[in-house]
């Protein structure tokens, strides 16, 4: 820092005595080479470009004097100081540079007369002397500087990078400035975070000719953040940010975590420095375990270890250094897996004194050299040093506390120096600390101290000639104490950003403990691959996730980190599917006057450019009279502008608003006169609009305009022009009368302009504003409109797919370049994805025409459109036939009914059919239609067919666009099926069968055999070997047998009860297993009246014999005898508890599920619940089959730790199981979990329990009798058998 004329100042040291010899003065300008060089190597790590701290200001002042201008400017290097000034301005100009910049600073010089009766005079040029003409003395003010615009437009900018340790990455940003003068060229800024960026060797800025780059050489995480590109002018700034990632690379072990980055040198002295850095996300790798420092001497390379042990916080003080000499730091991080990568190497610190500089005196000997010496290297004599004072804590960590103090008023020339001393606070007992290192400046830092403690600290000074008194003590400082990690975020928060990113944010922890920074993790949803959204810590409580994919949703968490490393993972966000956020339009733009009657006016207007994801919901128009600034809101309907003034000059400009607000004002737009049109041309076309965009051509549309002329308009000329020039060129050299032109031969890629001229009796009208440039090339990925007939429908149907595709775009289907809207013809639409369909039920020749589909909002552009030309003709000369597996045939049926049926080869749910006779068309009732889709059959059954009805018969189908027909001819044969169908009505009247002989078993163990018979008048029944059964209301009784008969004219039912020898012969020849191998194993059930033990079976007869056995250590048995063979099942009830069936303590790892799992009884159903730690838990319950009880815990965290209680309960008790759940981090040993039995708790019944009383079996009915079978042992109480019901 220095100002226009550099002098040097300080204390002046005495002049050496003459006994001094040449050698010490030798000596002494060694010494002063050497301290000036050790000088400059510690200001190296300061180099930074001029920065006026007091810029030159303008004056007013008579003529004939003096004047002064003067600024203050800092830099290093010492920046180069030159002034300039123009004769044409009166401004003079001061430029300092540097190798690392340059900045500038004017002031104006303005010279008046010292007479009143005189006029202001400047040293500028005419104009400003007329403008100070005008003023008077009294009114005399500075003239305002008004800086030339320079406007800034980005053409290309640099967007998010997502880059790996070890690599490079450039960003460039090119643009035009208008107006491009070559001396007053922007200044390129370049920040990261907020923090200026400057030439260095990791970094590297070119800047020149529109162009900017910024280049990181070699990456490291110290280098992700926000970096942003400010162009700075006199009249503003333009700016652009970007994100650029840098992840871990690759480690040199599997598994070691991420190199830790931003290492900062704090509190450097003579012989120690203190070092921290900030700890790496440790997403998927283990728990990071301590930290190794390194250091190495400028100079060298060798690197040396300064902790034998790793350290758990992320700061530490390193000694042992040696006075005067540089040093660099790093440092590596630890975990199970092994060390990682080192960080990026600090910025070299020499270990020096930092008040040395202060204690220097310099005395000039003649010309410019000077001598240096050290107040300390002088003889003096004198007295001790007064006491220090203010004595403080500057910063306190856990071991150490670093203290300042005030030096004392000193005017000797003997060298001083400090004793510091502590002492236990309220103990008394002072300990000196520094007994070995005189200390020589006002600031010390104690080492050694123990965590949590309260101390109190004083300083003495001393010299040659003694030591002063103690300081005031300090009062208790107590060392911090090691509070563990910051508690875990709060709620977070995702809401969309843009259609690749999202905006995240949450509530800091409720316990920060010196928190440094969070990092942010990402999730696709569904799936548990985390993955880390930023490497280096991040301190807002805000972050925008970049790299995302679109329509991906995506759940987000937070950790906060400290000294001491990373805390729990808050709540996981909500899902989010990436899109861009909804914000206003864009301005409109291109405003154009479409008609004036002398009152009103009609303007147009271009849509935005960006609808900010939303439909346009309206527009707002202001106007203003010509030369003046005050705008009014115009509230009327779209378009027209009316209460104007006429002959008034007017200016218009437009916003566009959606359900995200309102958007810019458009620029305004030119000076329009309100006057009456009365040419007889017609006004100007608008809203040109562009489709089918190939590499030659494109297809223009447009819309008539509002003023006619003195007549119709009869047709329409397109021109178009290359953009930029003026050479317009007709498209058509006859007017077409439709509003849409395809304009060939085009070179590709060219930008074209095009406007529309209407045309009418009078002549060409005035032409369109000019369209948006737009090029002529096809979209890449375009495909054609295509063409196909359905097969089984004979539909016309057109499909397109877009190749690109947004959440608001939609498709457009015209005709003839006129938006279909009406579907009443048998038109249909359908559309999935990005892909569509337009489909003709019914086409004839009206449908002849051009049909287009158009996509909207793809690529930010409100419309893009794809086209091709197709006519009908073709297709309806060649109807569609459906093809006939069988012509029309008949059949003959009962009741004088005549069956008609045709058989197609495929049909579908929507065919239509009609028959005919005689071309008299059939009616459905009391005739019948049907059809049946899987056969294809349609047919037509006559109630009742006669002579009259002999003819032709005809059978139309119809089923989408196809249609077949078939005849049948019945003539001259009507009295011969006339007759056939009598008799086929006699012959069917007599007695038959409609339903079959079958066998039914009910759940009485009874037999029914069921049979039905029509026209009959008696039945008989038949057993084997017996012959005829007598009909009628009759029993008969033979030996071992019983028969019940039951007939009737409609049908006959027979109830017969059989014996168990029957009965089982009837089992064997319906393929049944004996009886008795139906049982099934025994099971538990709890009721009650106690536990039972039971077995259930198939089929029980009272003849089968039941057992129970009741064997050693609990081993239970049935033995199930029937006629032929015994059956055992047996269940064991003595042995261990199956430990499988209760969860015990539980050991995982996060981010794991966990399920517990518990198989529970009871009669009636038991109803389950789980507490943790007794309160109700908010994890997935699921009680599967009746039995399985489990509780689904997914994503386990450290927070679900803790004691689960599971309770089973009905009205006769219940029991409750505590299980014991411990989530331990990655990295850290999981004890060995020793099984034991978990206690259980009986839960007694709430209610007092009713014991259910034994059912009297009903009697059997008296009109249907059975013999009683015999007696049989009668099974044991609560034994259940039951027997299942035979589906019938």
């Amino acid at each position: 820092m220095y100002m226009q004329s550099m002098k040097l100042s300080g204390s002046v040291s005495r002049l050496c005595t003459a006994c001094e010899t040449k050698s010490r003065k030798s000596v002494k300008i060694t010494s002063v080479k050497k301290k000036m060089v050790e000088k400059y190597v510690r200001e190296e790590s300061m180099i930074r470009g001029p920065k006026f701290l007091v810029r030159i200001r303008s004056h007013t002042v008579y003529e004939n004097t003096s004047v002064k201008l003067f600024c203050t400017v800092e830099g290093f290097p010492l920046p180069v100081v030159k002034w300039c000034s123009t004769d044409d301005t009166a401004q003079y100009t001061v430029v300092a540079s540097n190798v690392h910049g340059q900045a500038s600073s004017q002031a104006s010089v303005i010279v008046k007369s010292k007479t009143i009766s005189d006029c202001c005079v400047s040293l500028s040029v005419n104009l400003l002397t007329v403008l100070f003409l005008s003023l008077s003395l009294s009114a005399a003010m500075l003239p305002q500087i008004h800086y030339t615009k320079i406007h800034i437009t980005f053409l290309e900018k640099f967007g998010p990078v997502f880059a790996s340790e070890g690599g490079s990455v450039s960003l460039t940003a090119t643009m035009t400035l208008n107006p491009n003068l070559a001396n007053l060229q922007p200044e390129a800024q370049w920040y990261r975070d907020d923090t200026r960026l400057s030439d260095s060797k990791w970094v590297k800025i070119e800047t020149g000719r529109g162009v900017t780059t910024l280049t990181l050489p070699h990456l490291y995480k110290d280098d992700e953040g926000l970096y942003t590109l400010r162009m700075v002018t006199k009249g503003g700034i333009a700016e652009h940010s970007a994100f650029v990632s840098v992840a871990d690379g690759p480690p040199p072990v599997p598994g070691a975590p991420g190199a830790p980055m931003d290492i900062k040198i704090h509190d450097a002295n003579r012989d120690y420095v203190i070092v921290s850095w900030k700890p790496p996300n440790t997403t998927t790798e283990g728990p990071i375990l301590g930290y190794f420092v390194d250091k190495c001497e400028v100079g060298t390379e060798n690197w040396t270890q300064c902790n034998d042990h790793p350290i758990k916080i992320c700061k530490y003080p390193v000694s042992g250094l040696f006075e005067g000499h540089s040093y660099y730091f790093r440092v590596r991080a630890v975990n199970s897996h092994g060390i990682s990568k080192p960080s990026r190497m600090s910025d070299p610190i020499a270990a020096l004194d930092p008040t040395e500089f202060e204690r220097l005196h310099a005395k000039k000997l003649g010309g410019k050299l000077d001598v240096v010496s050290y107040h300390d290297d002088l003889e003096a004599e004198g007295k001790p040093p007064g006491a220090p004072s203010g004595m403080y804590a500057s910063e306190t960590d856990r071991t150490y506390v670093v203290l300042s103090w005030k030096a004392p008023a000193y005017s000797s020339r003997a060298p001083m120096w400090y004793y510091i001393e502590k002492s236990m606070a309220g103990s008394g007992a002072w300990q000196r600390i520094n007994t070995q290192v005189p200390v020589r400046s006002p600031r010390y830092a104690a080492f050694d101290l123990a965590e949590g403690k309260e101390y109190q600290f004083r300083v003495l000074s001393a010299n040659m000639y003694g030591t002063s008194e103690p300081s005031e003590p300090t009062g208790p400082i107590q060392t911090e104490e090691l509070k563990g990690v910051p508690s875990a975020p709060g709620q977070v928060i995702s809401t969309r950003e843009t259609d690749t990113s999202v905006l995240i944010q949450w509530a800091p922890p409720k316990e920060p403990n010196n928190l440094i920074g969070y990092y942010i993790d990402q999730c696709v949803k569904g799936s548990k691959d985390w993955t880390s959204a930023n490497h280096k810590p991040h301190k807002s409580t805000k972050f925008v996730v970049s790299g995302l994919t679109t329509g991906e949703t995506y759940i987000f968490r937070v950790q906060a980190i400290n000294e001491l490393g990373l805390s729990d993972e808050s709540q996981e966000s909500a899902p989010l599917s990436v899109k861009a956020a909804l914000k206003p339009p864009s301005a409109p733009y291109t405003i154009a006057l479409l008609n004036c009657d002398g009152h009103s006016m009609v303007l147009n207007w271009q849509k935005p450019l960006h609808s900010g994801g939303a439909k346009i919901k309206e527009y707002y128009v202001d106007k203003r009279r010509a030369g003046t600034t005050m705008w009014r809101e115009i509230n009327i309907p779209p378009l027209t502008e009316r209460g104007l003034t006429e002959g008034a000059v007017y200016q218009f400009q437009v916003y566009a608003a959606n359900i995200a607000g309102l958007g810019p004002a458009s620029r305004h737009s030119a000076d329009y006169t309100c006057e009456a049109w009365n040419m007889p041309e017609p006004g100007p076309a608008y809203d040109l609009t562009f489709c089918e965009v190939r590499d030659d051509s494109l297809v223009v549309e447009w819309q008539k305009p509002h003023y006619t002329g003195s007549g119709p308009i009869t047709g329409y000329q397109v021109e178009y022009a290359k953009q930029g020039t003026s050479n317009w060129i007709t498209a058509n050299e006859t007017a077409v009368s439709h509003r849409f032109l395809k304009v060939t031969s085009l070179e590709v890629g060219t930008n074209y302009v095009f406007r529309v001229r209407a045309v009418n009796a009078a002549g060409t009208g005035m032409a369109s504003m000019s369209s948006d440039a737009v090029v002529a090339k096809a979209v890449p990925g375009a495909q054609e409109m295509s063409c196909e007939v359905e097969q089984k429908t004979g539909d016309i149907v057109f499909s397109f797919e877009s190749c690109q595709m947004s959440e608001e775009s939609h498709f457009v289907w015209k005709k003839n370049y006129k938006e279909i809207t009406d579907f009443s013809k048998g038109i249909v639409i359908k559309t999935e994805g990005s892909h569509t369909k337009l489909i003709f039920k019914n086409a004839d020749k009206e449908d002849f025409g051009t049909y287009s589909v158009s996509v909207t909002n793809t690529d930010g552009v409100i419309s893009s459109s794809h086209l091709i030309l197709l006519c009908f003709s073709p297709l309806l000369s060649s109807p569609l036939v459906i093809p006939l597996k069988s012509e029309l045939s008949y059949k003959i049926l009962e009741r004088g009914r005549m069956r008609f049926w045709l058989q197609a080869e495929e049909i579908s749910s929507n065919v239509t059919y009609k028959f005919f006779a005689n071309d008299k068309e059939l009616s459905g009732a009391p005739n019948h239609m049907g059809h049946d889709v899987s056969t294809g059959v349609i047919e037509f059954i006559m109630d009742h067919f006669t002579e009259e009805n002999e003819g032709t018969f005809t059978c139309q189908i119809t089923d989408g666009g196809g249609k077949a027909q078939s005849s049948l001819v019945l003539i001259g044969n009507g009295k011969r099926l006339c007759g056939l169908l009598f008799k086929c009505e006699h012959t069917l009247a007599c007695p038959h069968f409609s339903e079959f002989l079958s066998v039914q078993v009910g759940d009485d163990c009874s037999v029914t055999l069921v049979c039905k018979a029509a026209q009959n008048k008696l039945v008989n029944w038949m057993a084997a070997a017996n012959g005829l059964i007598n009909s009628g209301q009759k029993k008969k009784k033979e030996k071992k047998k019983e028969y019940t008969m039951l007939t009737s004219h409609k049908g006959c039912i027979i109830n017969r009860s059989i014996r168990k020898n029957v009965y089982l012969s009837m089992i064997s020849n319906l393929g049944s297993p004996p009886p008795g191998s139906s049982a099934a194993d025994l099971v538990i059930s709890c009721t009650a009246t106690g536990i039972q033990l039971q077995c259930h079976m198939k089929y029980y007869t009272s003849e089968m014999n039941i057992t129970w056995l009741h064997g050693d250590k609990g081993m239970y048995s049935i033995i199930i005898t029937d006629l032929e063979n015994s059956y055992k099942r047996t269940l064991e009830l003595s042995g261990d508890v199956n430990e499988s069936l209760r969860p015990r303590c539980v050991c995982c790892l996060p981010l794991q599920t966990l399920s517990l799992t518990c198989t529970v009884c009871g009669d009636p159903r038991p109803q389950v619940s789980w507490l943790k730690n007794g309160a109700d838990v908010e994890h997935a319950i699921s009680l599967d089959q009746g039995k399985f009880a489990s509780l689904t815990i997914k994503g386990v965290s450290m927070d679900d730790s803790g004691r689960y209680t599971m309770i089973v309960q009905n009205k006769y008790g219940g029991e409750s199981v505590d299980i014991v759940v411990s989530v331990y981090r990655h990295g850290e040993k999981i004890p060995e979990a020793k099984p034991t039995l978990t206690p259980k708790t009986i839960i007694p019944p709430k209610l007092p329990i009713e014991m259910p009383q034994p059912k009297t079996a009903p009697s059997p009915a008296p009109s249907s009798p059975s013999p009683a079978p015999p007696k049989s042992p009668a099974p044991g109480r609560g034994v259940k058998s039951p027997t299942p019901t035979r589906r019938k």
